[in-house]
């Protein structure tokens, strides 16, 4: 996430947005929970009154007053309408809950859903700059956060508010003065929260953001599990995630500890101040200026304003994560988009693939990698791309599919500038065949269709054909409705590269980008890989990086990087014949050197 996280007032205004929708719901939760605390605020005084007639009938009796009783159908008058208080409170808190839940799982459903469609829309710079884990924490566990905490807090803080007010109402009606002296707890308490909850809250917003690094650490950890089995690095592994659980740990330990010593120092004051009114409202009794009954509830009113004061404290760690969960989310939520606009219109059915590379400079920072880059490839042309790690192969296709913008010259496909054309158009002309494949869990069928959603079955199997796959799907006991698992490890790396290769024929492109990855497979299998690319590539035009130079020796163009500038270009023969980089990268592969060390 930023450095710079956005305020209270920010965060307030935008999650104003998401609950909208639902204010409905929230209304009627809110009604229910002012009618259920003002029943609970008469409570006392119902209590009162079966203590008061109860004392009244037992003094009269003492007294030998004539035909003195305890007056049981009074008292149990009095029960009854106590219990039809607790019973209709009880109904009227269950239609709260209800709405309540209702409104808040839908307003989480909607910020997933926007925090989703963000990420969708975010550069490609903003991923190379935070850790995976990092966003997927703040989608997860932050909203989950949030939830949590508007689900257990919302209604506890109307309700508490409204009971300090009620419940300060009926004290004052009982005896002005003692109420005063109850009222000494409110700054003590103010006092107290403001100190801990200053304190507390920078250290909760570490442990949010700590939290966040420990989901990136388990995705990293353990995204290469295999990996790590097969290399016996599981110590090394256990030495990393404890290091980050331990930082965890502290993190943690210093916001609960420091926000969990607000409830005892509220409790102390309380019951100080409950001791103090007990005092005085006994000797108020005595000499009969309020009823026993009447101390009874005003002892009761003074926990009904501990009641939410103790909340506040009990709630703080809740409110105070939700708060830095909650930034993190609307930070997330105002990052810069990518810019998906452009003034030029293209129909993708003339486009006819001619790519121009004009005086290129590119670089992630402030210094350039590129510096003067300059290619002419014609439709239908095959672009090969060859070099050294780190020369810029990579970042040459980047910039072809703007997931990165040219600082300076220009990229022109059939002479229009690609800044000009929506990044969706421009990538509908894309299909990529990368070494890394990606491949969703489900069936081969909708992973084949991925290239276009609304292909027909024929035209599935017309491209698994051409790309080689479709004898191997039909040995599959469910041929094209076999599932894929999550990790998409159930079947081979060849065949997974074989199926995005139909998918890049499915999609039907006017140009081509292969991440030539034949290394790591055996030869026969390399060469129905080889086959496929051919037919992929047939009439298009297609860039090629390549990592076996004896792969790409029919190419149209050959392009040789180092250190992000082209310093040789022209077809394998021309290459050889220069007798300069490309000559001596392609002996070397047969030498058994890697191209860094030639370079």
């Amino acid at each position: 996430m930023n450095k710079e996280q956005i305020g209270w007032k920010a965060c307030m205004k935008g999650m104003g947005r998401f609950v909208s929708p639902y204010k409905g719901k929230l209304l009627v939760a809110v009604l229910t929970t002012v009618f259920a605390t003002a029943i609970y605020s008469l409570n006392p005084t119902i209590e009162g009154l079966a203590t008061t007639q109860l004392a009244r009938d037992a003094s009269e009796i003492l007294q030998g007053v004539s035909g003195a009783h305890v007056h049981f159908d009074k008292v149990f008058r009095i029960l009854a309408l106590l219990g039809t208080s607790y019973v209709t409170r009880a109904l009227a808190l269950l239609v709260s809950a209800f709405f309540l839940t209702n409104a808040i799982q839908q307003t989480m459903h909607d910020l997933r859903g926007a925090l989703q469609k963000k990420i969708q829309k975010m550069p490609v710079s903003y991923f190379d700059e935070h850790a995976f884990g990092d966003v997927l924490s703040c989608v997860t566990n932050d909203v989950d956060t949030l939830s949590n905490a508007l689900q257990q807090t919302l209604t506890r803080v109307i309700s508490g508010v409204l009971t300090f007010i009620l419940a300060v109402s009926m004290m004052l009606r009982i005896n002005v003065a003692m109420t005063l002296i109850a009222l000494i707890i409110i700054p003590l308490v103010a006092l107290i929260t403001k100190v801990f909850v200053k304190r507390s809250q920078d250290l909760f917003d570490i442990q949010q953001k700590t939290v966040g690094q420990l989901n990136g650490a388990i995705t990293e950890l353990y995204g290469g599990f295999n990996e790590i089995i097969s290399y016996n690095k599981q110590e090394d592994v256990e030495k990393q995630f404890e290091e980050v659980n331990q930082k965890m740990r502290n993190s943690a330990f210093k916001a609960q500890f420091v926000s969990s010593l607000i409830s005892p120092c509220v409790s102390l004051v309380t019951y100080l101040t409950i001791g103090t009114c007990a005092v005085i409202g006994c000797l108020q009794v005595i000499q009969g200026t309020i009823t026993i009954g009447q101390l009874q509830a005003f002892v009761r009113y003074i926990w009904q304003i501990n009641d939410p004061l103790s909340q506040v404290s009990q709630l703080s760690a809740q409110v105070q994560a939700a708060f830095s969960a909650m930034r993190r989310i609307f930070t997330l939520l105002a990052e810069k988009e990518e810019d998906q606009g452009g003034k030029a219109e293209i129909a993708k059915d003339k486009i006819e693939g001619n790519v121009t590379f004009e005086h290129v400079q590119f670089g992630y920072d402030k210094e350039l990698l590129m510096k003067d880059v300059n290619i002419d490839v014609k439709k239908g042309q095959t672009v090969a791309i060859v070099g050294p790690t780190g020369a810029g192969k990579t970042t040459l296709m980047n910039l072809l599919l703007r997931f990165y913008d040219v600082k300076g010259g220009s990229i022109k496909i059939d002479g229009v500038d690609i800044r000009d054309m929506k990044r969706e158009d421009l990538r509908s002309l894309f299909s990529l065949v990368l070494q890394d494949t990606w491949l969703f869990s489900g069936s081969i069928y909708d992973n084949i269709r991925y290239g276009r959603q609304n292909a027909r079955k024929d035209e599935i199997i017309s491209a698994a054909k051409m790309a080689n796959v479709h004898h191997y799907i039909r040995t599959l006991s469910r041929g094209y409705d076999s599932l894929i698992n999550e990790e998409a490890n159930n079947i081979s790396q060849g065949e997974k590269q074989l199926l995005t290769i139909a998918r890049a024929i499915l999609k039907d492109p006017q140009i081509l980008i292969l991440d030539e990855a034949t290394s790591s497979v055996d030869t026969r299998l390399e060469r129905r890989l080889q086959e496929a690319m051919l037919r992929v590539m047939e009439g298009r035009t297609s860039f090629v990086i390549a990592h076996r130079l004896s792969t790409i020796r029919d190419a149209d163009m050959i392009l040789v990087l180092r250190d992000g500038d082209i310093v040789e270009q022209g077809t394998h023969e021309e290459l050889l014949a220069k007798k300069g980089m490309y000559e001596k990268l392609y002996h070397s592969q047969f030498a058994g050197q890697n191209f860094d060390e030639v370079c």
